[in-house]
């Protein structure tokens, strides 16, 4: 009988979490759970990762627990994976050294993606131009302010052939299981999520919250129309005969 998992490289996929401080612990952990168990029900190790951030040491998350990493300058060799980790307080972070580190990176090629705020890592960079992006729905217009000419989408995660963006919280569950997917077949991927009680993988398009301004799935799609237009423009609000242009009614 065969073997249910095709497993074809030697080799483990190598990811690179890059820290900044605040970073978000949950959403890191969401996104490496995956990886691990898939490591743990394979027969050879899937995955491998290192933390690095810009001069290295240990670098604290928001909720005050801290992770040893290594400085960006000790990697020059490409890895498979790079992400950008970054919470509360990433709009205002700058690195030359890590934006440059982004770049070769991405030149060499690594794919590259961002959970949370870490998007404005990428973005400030020159790594987004051209793809589907997404951040936390807190900061999504602010963001899409700030970075006007980007593709700027409210869902739980992107994903094409070379960027990646995570909304963050447990997003990145959904996308490191589409990921073991793509990589290693359905059949692992639904395992891992097994392993994990989380059902079902969740689609990257699907939107962040469940309800948007308290309204329930039941609310009438012109009004859920509505809502999600005064969110996106919040810093200037549409009159009410534009809200009411812009989704066909009176």
């Amino acid at each position: 009988m065969p073997n249910p998992h095709e497993f074809e490289a030697a080799d483990p996929f190598k990811v690179a979490f890059a820290l900044i401080p605040r970073f978000n612990m949950m959403a890191l952990t969401a996104a490496m759970e995956p990886l691990r168990i898939a490591n743990y029900l394979a027969p050879q190790s899937l995955y491998g990762w290192h933390f690095v951030s810009e001069r290295g040491g240990r670098v604290q998350a928001s909720n005050g627990l801290d992770i040893a990493t290594e400085p960006v300058s000790s990697h020059r060799k490409p890895f498979d994976l790079v992400v950008a980790c970054g919470s509360w307080g990433a709009e205002h972070y700058q690195s030359r050294e890590l934006s440059r580190w982004f770049r070769l990176q991405r030149r060499a090629g690594a794919r590259i993606a961002s959970m949370d705020l870490g998007v404005y890592l990428l973005a400030e960079a020159g790594l987004l131009a051209g793809h589907a992006v997404t951040t936390h729905w807190s900061c999504l217009a602010g963001f899409a302010e700030r970075f006007p000419d980007l593709d700027t989408r409210e869902q739980l995660f992107t994903q094409d052939e070379t960027v990646m963006t995570i909304s963050g919280g447990t997003a990145g569950i959904d996308l490191m299981l589409h990921l073991v997917a793509e990589q290693h077949g359905r059949q692992l991927a639904s395992e891992v999520a097994d392993q994990m009680l989380h059902h079902p993988i969740r689609d990257a398009a699907l939107p962040q919250r469940h309800t948007l301004g308290g309204l329930t799935s039941e609310t009438h799609p012109q009004v859920r129309a509505a809502i999600r237009l005064m969110e996106a423009n919040l810093a200037e609000p549409l009159s009410m005969p534009e809200l009411a242009r812009s989704i066909g009614t009176s």
